[in-house]
């Protein structure tokens, strides 16, 4: 049974979205006014501390907790349909997820369509990876982290390097990835009705600001139509109820079959990204303590 401060959550998000119902698709700066609510759900993290740096002409945030490794790094690529979300609005959780591991997470600012359309936000993550091999971080020593579109980007990140013949992170995380932006699996339709956060017609309208016309099905836009060999290892984490559970589960049987290492969680009950509001609700508190076990294996951290 979902825990007491799931249900208002829940509850709360679905008031947003049914307010919303009936009314014209939002503009972009509409979309963007969200960022503000998803840093409000989750809790400041205590003892870790936050800096704006440029990387190569990306704005981005050390997330730096006081008891860290800071020769292991989780570069984390935020959710928001490559049209909205930012660092700020993700800071909160990169920072319970940062301390949590016990390393530093560098929180990137990709640049967002309608501005700069696909494959920008492919390029711009490929460009911190190789950024921090540069500043001398050792490839074992680095994971990727990424919700929903950032999850998906995650991915296509890794099959740019492997193009590029780039040496791969250890350990790739997603939550509620979207890898499929064309928008064919059967939970898109199936639990349209009960997710609070996404529905057809907005992701679709994500999809198509993002894609500017391309092809939904290019592997950089949506990993799922990539060749799977010789990944690094992947957790994957996704709600029951929402609408990118499919996504979620597809990814994880055809990365299985390709013979990759791969966890699959399926959180009962859950919404879209509710590990957005880890610190204020226990499902949330669950997930983050979840990877942060299974990355610091992957990390080889002991604090």
């Amino acid at each position: 049974m979902a825990s007491p401060q799931a249900e208002l959550l829940r509850s709360t998000l679905w008031q947003l979205r049914t307010s919303a119902e009936g009314a014209k698709l939002p503009s972009v700066e509409e979309m963007r006014s969200l960022n503000a609510l998803m840093e409000s759900l989750g809790s400041e993290p205590s003892a870790v501390h936050f800096k704006d740096i440029d990387v190569k002409g990306i704005p981005a945030m050390w997330v730096e907790p006081e008891i860290a490794l800071y020769d292991r790094v989780l570069l984390y690529l935020h959710g928001g349909g490559c049209v909205f979300g930012s660092i700020q609005s993700h800071r909160k959780l990169v920072g319970h997820l940062a301390k949590s591991i016990g390393c530093r997470a560098l929180n990137l600012d990709y640049r967002l369509a309608p501005e700069h359309s696909f494959p920008a936000a492919v390029e711009d993550a490929t460009k911190a990876y190789i950024w921090l091999l540069d500043q001398g971080i050792e490839p074992h020593h680095i994971a990727l982290a990424g919700d929903s579109f950032g999850g998906g980007l995650c991915l296509a990140c890794i099959w740019d390097l492997l193009s590029k013949g780039y040496p791969l992170p250890s350990a790739v995380v997603m939550m509620s990835p979207w890898v499929d932006l064309a928008l064919t699996g059967d939970s898109i339709d199936a639990y349209d009705s009960v997710d609070p956060i996404n529905a057809r017609p907005f992701m679709q309208l994500c999809a198509d600001i993002y894609l500017a016309g391309k092809d939904a099905r290019s592997p950089l836009a949506s990993p799922l139509y990539a060749r799977f060999e010789h990944l690094p290892p992947m957790y994957i984490q996704v709600g029951e109820y929402e609408i990118l559970r499919d996504d979620a589960i597809r990814l994880a049987d055809i990365a299985k079959a390709a013979g990759n290492e791969v966890r699959l969680d399926i959180f009962p009950e859950m919404f879209h990204l509710f590990q957005l509001a880890v610190g204020n609700m226990p499902e949330a508190d669950n997930a983050i303590e979840r990877i942060s076990r299974w990355l610091k294996g992957r990390l080889d951290i002991v604090i």
